[in-house]
């Protein structure tokens, strides 16, 4: 099948890679150093469950590629509307969208766009970023990708997405039962996570030794839980004790992609995460002073990596 990455960073060059192994027709989307880097020679993944590298093409104009089984959306969310307009070339009748990014308002802005019937929802886990130009490092997290149809439907289309995937050597395919119960199950962790991370500036370990912190990590949690539900998401019990336990479990010394995009003066995912919290939850009438306390804390720094 053929398959088009647009984003071809932590998350999208290790799918495009693993896919290409699998023998798929693999296209690369991406800009700058990275890209260069792509055009010139190969793209590398330094992985814990194995290394490749793939000689890949790759552009910077989706017309260079044309019309495609599936297209791998795993931009930065605060890029989706921009980045959603230059996805017509991409297009066929039945090309499927899948979004793997972080966020619950993803979907909606790719549909806004391209029409809802395009649009498959994901979700990503998988600690992995740029390393340098041309490499990607996936250093933790078990690699698992969920995908679905919005309204859940078993579509030919998802089932061979999950074929592909399922037989891709690295990656841990699963194909939802609820999409968007697993979008917002997602959404809970990264919020504590990212949130706890970017504004402490301090790894996962030294949070879960610090009473304070990791009741705030715990009540960011079921804070995004209660907007989930009020919104008639069926997120399941005992998503807030699961995530603490996986949470325990991490590498003492992990952080998040918002703490890195932080500390290396980019631009931040703040609005796509917990300022979508706060205005979902507005939206419904819940209290979410956590998830306030982070955006106001970072906010000002967004506004400084923007600029």
């Amino acid at each position: 099948m053929k398959f088009a990455v647009f984003g071809a960073g932590g998350v999208g060059g290790y799918l495009g890679a693993r896919l290409a192994d699998a023998g798929h027709e693999v296209h690369l989307i991406a800009r700058g150093d990275h890209l260069a880097a792509l055009e010139s020679d190969s793209l590398r993944v330094e992985s814990i469950r194995g290394d490749t590298s793939v000689e890949l093409p790759a552009t910077d104009d989706p017309a260079d590629i044309g019309a495609c089984d599936y297209v791998l959306f795993c931009v930065k969310a605060h890029d989706t509307r921009d980045a959603a307009t230059d996805l017509e070339p991409l297009l066929g009748a039945d090309t499927a969208v899948v979004t793997f990014q972080n966020g619950v308002d993803n979907e909606q802005w790719l549909a806004e766009e391209i029409g809802e019937d395009h649009v498959v929802g994901g979700v990503a886990y998988i600690f992995s970023t740029i390393g340098a130009p041309g490499v990607v490092e996936h250093t933790g997290g078990p690699a698992r990708f969920i995908y679905g149809e919005l309204d859940d439907e078993r579509t030919d289309r998802i089932e061979r997405l999950d074929g592909a995937l399922s037989e891709s050597e690295g990656v841990d395919a699963v194909l939802a039962e609820d999409i968007t119960v697993e979008r917002w199950r997602k959404f809970a962790f990264i919020c504590a996570h990212a949130g706890m991370t970017a504004t402490t500036r301090l790894p996962v370990g030294e949070l879960r030794e610090t009473d304070a912190s990791w009741t705030m990590y715990r009540r960011l949690i079921e804070e995004v839980c209660t907007v989930g539900n009020a919104e008639g998401v069926d997120i399941p019990e005992d998503t807030v004790d699961g995530w603490l336990e996986f949470a325990r479990d991490l590498d003492p010394g992990m952080y998040s992609s918002l703490h890195y995009d932080l500390t290396h003066d980019k631009q931040l995912e703040l609005e796509a995460l917990h300022g979508s919290v706060v205005r979902h939850a507005d939206e419904v009438g819940v209290e979410t002073p956590m998830n306030e306390a982070v955006h106001a804390i970072l906010r000002p720094w967004a506004d400084r990596n923007e600029r």
